[in-house]
Formats: structure tokens, sequence, C-alpha cells
């Protein structure tokens, strides 16, 4: 019996160990839902509600989470691009977590400390959020990372020393930040160290001396700071890197010989620097080379014949710096090489036909250096070459007649060299030229051919400053897109054509011409002395049409009153039953059908009828406004519930056809979380027209707020409100610009004001169903709002970040200034823009520019409203790359407000 009893003792002992560890894990397990729901609570994840309701004590089947093999705990969390913001201190009881991703969403603060408390992390992601503040020095203690990644936040201060301590680092990316100090050195001793961004930030000093000899470093990117010294050989010493961009620095010294070691190096740019000395032969070494620029550097010594060698290279760029000698004909031997760009330098002799005999051409930028000889006949041998840019050299001969073929050609600059003959009609012939063809300043005669007339998408013809006779052609009336134009310095005779572009052009670009006669210039055209026997008969005749027509001009006017006056009663008396007949349409034949529909918004399904929705379009007493792609309609539910209903115009018809793409790409910008933008709540599509729906924004568009409301007799001048206004207008475009979203048409009559007067920024679904880069619409199509164009767009057709800052900044100037954009009293050819740019040269000053009925109201708002100014004329700068992006334009509105 004792036996027996001693047995059973020592089975429930075997029992209790063996059950001991499957508790432990219970617990751990219990501990992670716990927290888990916490988190949900605090970041409000719907699809975690439902799965959580589901699958409450398995939350390794909710989305967003990887648990460990064994399933006890969470290894992986994923939350990125979910517009999500909170408290994040939560997530460092997630003990067992290896992989951490929260990145593109809307989180701001300071990066939570007790992030450091997760001893197991591998990989932490904090990338494109609101974060401020320093980085932790906590996550030191992090021995595990391997990737670290917090750009593109709005963190400060010097990067910390505790870091050292990530010892496993491979992959460290800190960039576009407001990081400064200096790249500590121990950054160079992270011996697995594979890739390093600190780009866009403000670091200086010099680079540490050991990056990249003891790891084997194969990304390098710090463009965009204030780094001095050299560039350090040690980057080159294990021969690794594949990547290298240090452009937009201060680094002086050479390029070190070095570089030929590393055989895998794809692209280099080390442009805008002070660089000096030899592009060292060793860059031959470099068989995987695709790219390489060094522009605007003081490089100098002759262009190495090494380059040819790197037979994958297809861009060589080296502008603007002290290069001489010529053009090494070995590099005809870049088969791949699509764009070839020596600009700004002091190369001569003749333009190697070899180089031009490559097939891939895109583009050849010579301008700006001594190159003499002729323009080879073989010119355009690539059926690519989309510009040709040989302008400022000492070009001789004539223009030959292939130029012709070059039928891909955007851009012709020929100006300023000593070409001779007459102007080839074939240029007649390159279709696709847009941006500009400049001739200018050579010494060609003859008569303007009018096949130039054919070139219909041409932007800016520069002719002048040569020795052109005869007369203007009226074919070149064919010329629909011309803006600019310059005939200035010839010898042209006759009348200047009437023709938009010719007379909206300043008399300066036809003088000088003696032949010349008709506006804009201050000579007529006709006989003035009146010798001319004909001349009084002429005017004879026309005094007697004129007479004549006046009387039947009044005959006319009389007749149509009196028809007017007879037909107004019976249209009064049909008025009403017209009008009851608008309001029953006939439910059976007259109703469209629609093919599909959905409201994302679940406690608005009920409320929502399509019918009345679709009802609602086709009465233009609805009608709210129209832009360039929609026109917007007021639709009463009959649940009570008020919408805004988008009608997408004909343009956009080619997105009925892609349903499935459209409605994913509605749901997902549903999801968009913030505050200055309108997201769309539903969808309905019937015959061939997408409606897109939206809450109903009383208080209207900015448009009508700054040019019918400031009218009323109530009006009450309120600056701090339109400072609001466009602070939240900046922040929204910088949301989207930062999910790498572009509007399509940024103008007041797209910013809608909420009963608060809060903006919101609308037509964002256009911006995602109508891509140009995906072919589903034409540029043309996407221009935006007159007014409102970066003038860029003309010659680019392309829709840019840039671009978007710029109908920003007209958006500001119409809020300082109470003006539109497009205003008959600002002058002949001048928009609001150019009006506030020219302000200096009419003698005004800045406050002269403001509206007066808030500028004078105190000196604080006068203050503001000038350094709005200054943020308005930086944004709608001519040259897209000095303009700021939206993310400092929001800084700058916000300083304005912060220094009350």
């Amino acid at each position: 019996m004792a036996n027996l009893c001693l047995f059973l003792m020592l089975i429930i002992g075997v029992l209790s160990c063996c059950q001991k560890p499957a508790s432990s894990q219970v617990i751990n397990g219990d501990d992670d839902l716990f927290t888990l729901l916490a988190i949900n609570k605090e970041l409000r994840l719907l699809d975690w509600d439902e799965n959580g309701l589901k699958n409450s004590s398995n939350y390794c089947m909710w989305p967003h989470i990887t648990c460990t093999s064994d399933h006890s705990s969470v290894e992986k969390l994923v939350l990125s691009h979910l517009s999500l913001q909170g408290n994040l201190t939560l997530l460092s009881q997630l003990k067992s977590l290896k992989w951490l991703d929260l990145s593109f969403n809307t989180f701001h603060g300071s990066i939570p400390q007790s992030l450091g408390n997760l001893s197991e992390l591998e990989f932490l992601d904090l990338s494109y959020n609101k974060f401020d503040g320093s980085i932790p020095a906590e996550l030191g203690k992090l021995k595990n990372l391997k990737s670290l990644n917090l750009s593109n936040n709005l963190l400060i201060g010097p990067i910390p020393d505790e870091l050292e301590g990530l010892v496993k680092l491979q992959d460290f990316q800190i960039y576009t930040n407001h990081l400064n100090g200096s790249i500590p050195i121990w950054v160079g001793n992270l011996t697995n160290l594979k890739v390093f961004t600190a780009y866009e930030n403000e670091l200086n000093g010099k680079i540490p001396e050991t990056l990249g000899s003891l790891s084997e470093l194969q990304l390098l990117n710090l463009h965009s700071n204030y780094l001095e010294g050299s560039i350090p050989k040690s980057v080159f010493t294990n021969g690794k890197l594949e990547f290298l961009v240090l452009t937009q620095n201060k680094l002086s010294g050479t390029l070190p010989e070095a570089i030929g070691n590393c055989k895998h190096l794809s692209s280099i740019r080390i442009g805008d620097n002070d660089l000096i000395g030899n592009i060292p032969r060793e860059i031959g070494n470099l068989s995987s080379l695709t790219y390489f620029e060094a522009d605007n550097n003081n490089l100098s010594g002759e262009i190495v014949s090494e380059f040819a060698q790197c037979t994958n290279l297809t861009l060589l760029n080296l502008a603007s710096n002290g290069f001489t000698g010529i053009i090494p004909s070995d590099l005809g031997d870049m088969i791949n090489l699509q764009e070839l760009i020596l600009s700004g330098n002091s190369l001569f002799g003749e333009i190697p036909v070899s180089v031009l005999s490559n097939k891939n051409l895109n583009k050849i930028d010579l301008s700006n250096n001594r190159f003499n000889g002729s323009i080879p006949q073989s010119v355009c041998n690539s059926s690519r070459l989309q510009y040709l840019l040989l302008g400022q050299n000492s070009l001789r001969g004539e223009i030959p007649n292939e130029i012709g073929n070059c039928v891909k050609l955007l851009e012709l600059q020929l100006g300023g060299n000593y070409l001779t003959g007459t102007i080839p009609p074939e240029i007649g012939r390159i279709k696709n030229l847009q941006i500009a063809l400049n001739l200018s300043f050579n010494h060609l005669s003859g008569s303007l051919p009018p096949d130039l007339g054919k070139l219909d998408k041409l932007v800016s013809l520069d002719l002048s400053n040569n020795q052109l006779t005869g007369n203007i052609p009226l074919a070149l009336k064919g010329m629909l897109s011309l803006i600019d134009v310059n005939f200035a310095n010839n010898r042209l005779s006759g009348p200047i054509p009437t023709f938009t572009p010719f007379q909206k052009s300043p008399n300066s670009s036809f003088w000088k011409n003696e032949g010349l006669c008709g506006y804009p210039l201050n000579s007529f055209c006709g006989n003035s002395n009146g010798s001319d026997p004909s001349f009084h008969h002429k005017v004879s005749y026309r005094i007697v049409l004129a007479v004549i027509g006046s009387g039947l001009l009044v005959f006319l006017s009389v007749t149509v009153v009196v028809l007017l006056f007879m037909m107004r009663e019976k249209q009064e008396k049909a008025a009403k039953t017209v009008g009851n007949e608008d309001e029953e349409i006939d439910d059976n034949t007259n109703k469209p059908l629609v093919i599909c529909g959905n409201v994302f918004v679940e406690n608005l399904k009920q409320a929502i009828d399509f019918d009345a929705v679709v009802k609602a379009t086709l009465k233009d007493s609805n009608k709210i406004s129209s832009g360039t792609f929609s026109t917007i309609y007021k639709a009463e539910m009959p649940s009570g519930l008020t919408l805004s209903v988008k009608r997408l115009k004909s343009v956009d018809k080619t997105i009925i056809h892609q349903q499935n793409k459209m409605i994913r790409e509605l749901e997902r910008l549903s999801n968009l979380c913030h505050e200055n933008l309108i997201r769309p709540i539903g969808f309905a599509i019937y015959e061939d027209v997408a409606l897109l729906l939206h809450e109903f924004l009383a208080n209207g568009t900015l448009v009508r707020f700054l040019h019918e409301s400031s009218k009323e007799p109530g009006y009450k001048p309120d600056w701090p409100m339109r400072l609001s206004i466009a602070v939240g207008v900046a922040e929204g475009l910088a949301f989207l610009h930062h999910l790498a979203i572009i509007h399509l048409d940024i103008s007041s009559g797209n910013i809608f004001l909420d009963s608060d007067f809060k903006p919101l920024v609308g037509e964002v679904e256009i911006s995602k169903l109508l891509d140009p880069s995906r072919g589903t619409a034409s540029i043309s199509a996407v221009a935006g709002s007159f007014g409102y164009i970066p003038p860029e767009y003309a010659y680019t057709m392309q829709v840019t970040a840039p671009g978007n800052v710029y109908s920003f900044g007209v958006v500001l100037l119409e809020i300082l200034t109470t003006r539109v954009p497009v205003d008959e009293e600002f002058g002949e050819g001048l928009d609001l823009v150019k009006w506030v740019q020219g302000a200096p040269g009419r003698g005004e000053t800045p406050e002269q520019i403001l509206d007066a009925k808030l500028s004078t109201v105190s000196f604080g708002w006068r203050k503001e409203m000038l350094a709005a100014l200054k943020v308005a004329l930086l944004c709608t700068d001519t040259t897209p790359a000095k303009r700021p992006k939206m993310k400092k334009v929001v800084e700058m509105l916000q300083e304005i407000t912060e220094n009350k």
C-alpha cells in the first residue's frame, strides 16, 4: 500500500511538472491578448474589432499579426498605411516582438522611450509619420536590432551616441527630418552596416573616415545636408558599394581613385558640391555603372575616355564644371547612353559623329561650351532624341535639312552660334516640338518657312537677332500652343498677322524690324498720306455698309423684343406644369438603372437612397458648382440626410470601364484619415456615369467665401480665419504628398469649408482615379483650373509635387489679396502671380498688394500677412526646384501663427 501511495505521488509530481510550462504559456498568451485589446482601444483598428469578437481567444488569426511558431506570443506587428494615431506606449508590453512596422501613419509627439524595452526587436520602422523631438537614447538598448527606419518625420537634434550599442544594425535610415550635428564616428564602426541614408537633414561636419571600411556598405545616401571635407576613401574600401548619393552638400577635395574598387557600383551622384580635380581613370572599372552625375562642381581636366568602358551607363552629367578638351570619340561605344549632359564647360572641337550615332540617346546638352565646326548631318540618328541643346557655342555652317528627322524632339536650342543659311522647312516635320525652338543670335537669312506653322504644340519660338527677311507667314497661325515669341532684330517686313500670341506679346518681340507694322508695334499699316485713290472709295463703302448694318441690327432687335414679350405669357403659364413634371420623373420609363453602388460608412447605408442620388443629378436646380473634372449637385435623401454628389465629366468615363480598380481605390481613399481632406462615403454607377458621394458642407467653397461673402454688407474682416484656412489646406496637401498622391486640380473652387470654416481639400479621388502616368487620362485633361496651372505644365506635360506647391501659392495669394487668379484689371497677359511679382516695377510696396480691408485693421495682422506673402512668393517661383516642399510650407505658415 505504501508503495502504491509513493507511486501515485510520483505520477502527480510528473504531471504537475509537465503542466507548469503549459500554464506559463497560457499566461503569456493572455498577457499579449490583454495588451492587444488595450492597443486596439487606443488605436481603434476596425478589423481587429471585427476579428476580435470572432477570435478573441486566438489573436494570432487577427490581421497585421504574426505569432511565434508555437503560437504563444506576438512576434510581428505590421500596422502601416492605416492612418493611425494615438499613444504607442502599450506596444512595449509585447515582450516577444521582433518586427514592428508603424510606417505611413499620422503618429505625432515624441517617439516613446519605452520602445527601448523591446529587447527581442530586430526590425523597427516608424517612417512617414509626424514624430517630433529628438531620437530617444533608449533605442540604444535594442541590442538585437538589425533595421531602424525613422525617416520622414519631424525629428530634431543630433544622432544620439547611445545608438552606438546597436552592433547588429544593417539598415539605418533617418532621412527627411531636421537632425543636426555631425555624423557620429561610431557609425563607421558598425561592422554589419549595409544601408545608411540620412539625406534631407541639417547635418554638418565631415563624413566619418572609417565609414565603410569595417562593413560591407552597399548604399550611402547623404544628399541635401551641409557636410564638408572630402569623400572618404573608406567608403570604397570593401568594394561592396552599389549606390552613392552625396549631392547638394559642401564636399571638397577630389574623387578618390579607390572608387574603381566597387565593381557593383551602379549609381554615383555627387553634384552640387565643391569637388575639384580630375575624374580618376579607374572609373572605367565600374562595369555596372548606369548613372554618373557630377554637375555643379569645380572638376577640371579632360573628360576621360575610360567612361566608354562603362557600357551600361545611361546618364552622364558633367555640366557646370571646368572640363576642357574634346569629347572622346570612344563615348560613342556607350550603346545604352540615354542622356549626355556636358553643358557649362570649356569643351571645344567638333561634335563627334560617333556619339550622335547612338540609337538610344534621348537628350544631348552641349550648350555653353566652345564647340566649333558644323552640326553633323547624322544629328538625328537616334529615333528617341527628345532634347537637342547646342546653344551658346561657336557652331558654323547651315542647319542640316536632316534636322527634320528628329520627329520626337521636344526642345531644339541652337541659339548663340554662328549658323548661316536659311531656316530648313523640314523643321515643320517635328510635330512633337513643344518646349522651345530657339534659333536666335545666329546669322540666318532668307524668309520664314510657312512649314513652321505645322508646329501646333510649340510653346516658345525665338528667331530674334538674325538677318531674316520677308513677311511673317499667315501659316504661323497654326502654332496653336504658342505663348512666347520673339522676332526682334531682323529684317522682316509687312503686317504682323492678327494672331492672339502675337498681339499678347510685348512690342519688344517685334522691334528692330524696320518693315514690320501692326499691333503690338506702334507703327500702323496702310497709306498714311492718302495718296492711294482707292483709299477714299474703301472708306466710303465701309461707311455705307456700317449704316446699313446698324439699321438692320436695330430692326432685328425690335423684332426679337416683341417676340419675347409675346412668348413670355405662354412660358409663365407653362412654368408650373413643367416644374411639376420635372419633380415627378416617371419611375418606370425615365429612371436610369443603377448598375452598382456602395456606401463605405456603415451607419449611413440605410440613410442613402441611390435612386434619389441619381434623380438629384438630373436637375440643374440642384447644381452647386462645376469644376475641371466634375459637376457637384446637392442631393436630399428621403431620410433627411443631405449629400454632395460629384458627377464625373465625360473626359473621365474611361474610369467606368475599370470599375473594380475604381471601387478598390475609392474604398482605400475612404479610409484616409486627415481632417483637411474630403473622403468619399460612397459611389453609384449608372449607364456610363460615375457618381461619388460626399458629406454636404453648407459653407460652400473657398472661392465663394473669398469673392462673394466678402462683398456682403455684414462681412467682417477676419485674417486669423483666413490664415487658419491656409494652414489647413497646406496640411491636407502635405499629407497627400506624404502618401505620394499628387493632386490634379488645386484651386479655391476645390477647397470646401465646414460649419466651423475648417478647410477640406476636395477632388482627392480624381487624383487617384485619373493618374496620367497610368494612361487613364490625357495630360490636357489634368492640367487643372485656369490661373492655378504651373507654367512648366505647358511643356513638361507632367503633374508634379512642385506643381501642387505652385497652385497652393496661387490660392494663398488669393487669400491675401482677395483677387481672382485671372482678371482683366491685371493687364494684358498678366495673371495674379505675375501681377504680384510685378509690383516693384509698378512702384508698389508689398502692403499695397494685400487686401486693405484686412491689412489695415492692425499692425499684427499686417505683419502676419506680409510673412504669408513671402511664403506665397516662394511657392510660385518660376523654377520648380526652388519651390519649398508642402511639408516646409506647413512649417512656415505655422511659424506665423506661433509668433503672434
